[in-house]
């Protein structure tokens, strides 16, 4: 067993750029959260960069991009934006990158639609059906209430998206600088995320789906509220094994790159295993709603940002259990849904 290592103990500091391996830069994006950090990445793509994802919509972003392009970048343009998925740390800047510099977007279709309707309607996190499934499952009034109107703020971090996208799917290759990457996508952490693999050169851009350091948020939606997206992700994490080499160069979007990735996937499977064991050993004395076992599953203080990943978090072990038949629902006389092991 080799372990994690870092290649690089450090990360560019924000508006610098390093080579992280022969024609891809590696840049930081601040964030406004806990994780105060996204990772973009530029691939050499002939006469100019083609850009992996954009960070979060807000001017602070705008201005280190703005101080990329008029010093490390300067002189040799842009050439398109692929983003990740659509999470608006990684979308968010996409509009106006994309509308300022003229640039083309490649995006996978799930991620594109998604990312398009909380543009669409984003007051409607914070009506129905968002009201009715965190009351069903256990969120009290007061906390409803925070989340909605505090926790929710990240959603809207988004400058928009171009009116047309170029689509892209699984299986596909992409030729960027006369480099030809596979694309794989994966689910759970977001629906079709796309991720980036060079087998030629050993080398793995992962998104979110594979962090070194924390596992992604892995959520159940208000439109899909007994989705599975745990047992999604589980299953994607295990087919990356299958494809990408265990001493490739991971590029992910958080934290530092590293190599070690199967020891890394099977590090993921396990903490998500012990949540599932915390879960069931918790439904043993009552039934318990889902906003009942965030402190048994997240046993620090929380935000209202952290508050609804968590929530979301915890509903996605309770909707693997229950398919696996290690949990049981049952709906109260109060209208909530709870949960009891089997």
């Amino acid at each position: 067993m080799i372990g994690i290592r870092h290649p690089f103990s450090e990360p560019p500091q924000i508006g610098h750029l390093i080579e992280i391996a022969p024609g891809i830069l590696w840049a930081r994006l601040p964030l406004p959260f806990a994780l105060d950090h996204v990772n973009v990445y530029l691939i050499d793509d002939g006469d100019g960069w083609a850009v992996v994802d954009t960070g979060i919509g807000n001017a602070a972003t705008m201005e280190v991009w703005e101080g990329l392009l008029a010093g490390p970048l300067a002189g040799r343009r842009l050439t398109r934006l692929i983003v990740t998925h659509m999470h608006p740390d990684h979308v968010g800047a996409a509009g106006w990158l994309a509308d300022r510099l003229s640039l083309p977007v490649d995006m996978t279709e799930a991620e594109y639609l998604t990312a398009d309707l909380l543009l669409s309607d984003p007051d409607a996190l914070a009506a129905e059906p968002y009201l009715g499934f965190y009351a069903t499952n256990g969120l009290d009034p007061a906390a409803i209430e925070i989340l909605t109107t505090q926790g929710h703020q990240y959603l809207r971090m988004l400058t928009g998206l171009p009116k047309t996208f170029r689509r892209i799917i699984a299986g596909d290759r992409l030729t960027i600088g006369g480099r030809s990457f596979d694309v794989l996508t994966g689910g759970g952490h977001a629906s079709e995320q796309m991720m980036l693999h060079l087998p030629a050169e050993n080398l793995f851009l992962a998104a979110d789906q594979v962090l070194p350091r924390i596992s992604p948020n892995v959520s159940v939606q208000a439109r899909d509220p007994q989705g599975d997206p745990l047992g999604i992700f589980l299953r994607s994490l295990r087919s990356l094994k299958a494809v990408v080499a265990p001493d490739a160069l991971v590029l992910p979007g958080h934290d530092l790159p590293f190599t070690g990735l199967h020891e890394r996937i099977d590090a993921m499977v396990s903490h998500h295993e012990e949540r599932c064991d915390l879960t069931v050993r918790a439904c043993r004395a009552r039934p318990l709603s889902a906003g009942d076992l965030i402190p048994h599953i997240f046993r620090r203080p929380l935000d209202a940002h952290q508050t609804g990943f968590a929530f979301s978090e915890t509903l996605a072990h309770v909707n693997y259990l229950v398919r696996r038949q290690r949990l049981a629902p049952i709906r109260g006389d109060d209208g909530r849904m709870r949960v009891f092991a089997c």
